[in-house]
């Protein structure tokens, strides 16, 4: 998202500077554009306002239960399929739901080949890398810590931009969110009682995909924030680059599946159509409409979503310490955000 998505370059909250730097995403697709005013012409003074607050809401809503539930696809779709073919389904799929829109209104991919090398990068940073992290995670970890891990990447960003990004100093506010941040991490781990019960590799992997997504804002940052492609072009390439590298991949270290299990199977459709595809396209919407500042509060709700649907549906263990340590990751991420007032 992320995931979270989390969907391509310029990405879900993967547009304007660059790719996924004005929001967060989960998915890991274009950085949506930033806020627009737009007038319209058949709505009323009357009711005009209410109809496009209650329409972004449900967008945003939608958005939020769709990240959500990337984790759980994720660890339903690890049942019947290797990781790396839970991830190349899920970028195929969003792909697909991208190019089909690129079509309706009748935009091309990009056609530098300059571009397409700096995507090419990007679709490993932001896509291929991260999503096939959380993949191989979930097979050892539960859907609830994958999520909260996945809400640590502002604090990555936060920690990186102070020594990629010289325009980007750290105010105290900002560093205090770090602390906070990383605290909560240690409180989810149950570090007190030297990480019992918890595999450490698995969460390093998770760790290091949300570390993947910042580095790849970064990157995409400082080489495409002048191309100037339409966002949902950018995404498209991206996730078709990314497509590519995990199907080379994939064909050389893993096995054809022998079976296509039918909840699996939906698993990975729901995460690559909704999850990557569509979120993407929800996101560039709510970022045009309501400002990435409003759009990226989505990344607070989806630790919330994924850990209700781990429970509920996977059965996966809750102790005291995963809540409150996900309470205060999301405080810490929210103050690295901050802006200080103005008076």
């Amino acid at each position: 998202m992320s995931t979270t998505d989390a969907p391509a370059a310029p990405a879900p909250s993967p547009d304007a500077p660059a790719p996924g730097l004005d929001t967060d995403p989960r998915p890991g697709t274009a950085p949506a554009p930033p806020s627009t005013t737009r007038a319209s012409a058949v709505t009323t003074p009357q009711d005009g306002p209410a109809r496009r607050t209650v329409a972004w809401r449900v967008r945003f809503a939608v958005l939020c239960l769709v990240w959500g539930f990337s984790f759980l696809f994720i660890k339903v779709g690890t049942e019947g399929f290797a990781p790396l073919q839970v991830t190349l389904g899920r970028v195929a799929f969003g792909a697909l739901v991208l190019l089909v829109f690129l079509a309706i209104k009748r935009e091309r991919l990009p056609r530098s080949a300059r571009t397409w090398g700096h995507l090419a990068v990007a679709a490993f940073l932001l896509n291929a890398l991260p999503f096939s992290l959380f993949a191989y995670s979930e097979l050892t970890i539960p859907s609830t810590l994958a999520s909260i891990c996945n809400a640590t990447s502002p604090l990555w960003g936060m920690a990186l931009s102070v020594v990629a990004l010289s325009e980007d100093r750290p105010t105290r506010r900002r560093v205090a969110g770090l602390g906070i941040g990383f605290l909560g991490v240690l409180t989810v781990l149950g570090a007190w009682q030297g990480f019992s019960g918890t595999d450490l590799t698995g969460t390093a992997m998770a760790l290091g995909a949300s570390l993947s997504y910042p580095v790849g804002w970064i990157y995409v940052r400082r080489t495409l924030a002048r191309d100037q492609h339409s966002h949902l072009a950018m995404s498209s390439a991206q996730l078709l680059l990314a497509t590519a590298q995990l199907a080379l991949v994939t064909a050389l270290f893993t096995p054809m599946p022998t079976s296509f299990p039918l909840v699996p199977v939906l698993a990975v459709f729901a995460l690559g159509a909704l999850g990557t595809g569509v979120a993407f396209l929800l996101q560039y919407g709510l970022v045009a409409e309501v400002g990435p500042t409003t759009a990226q509060m989505v990344t607070y709700f989806i630790p919330v979503i994924a850990t209700a649907s781990g429970v509920a549906l996977l059965n996966e263990h809750l102790t005291w310490n995963t809540p409150l340590g996900a309470l205060i990751v999301l405080a810490g991420a929210a103050l690295t955000q901050s802006k200080p007032r103005t008076p």
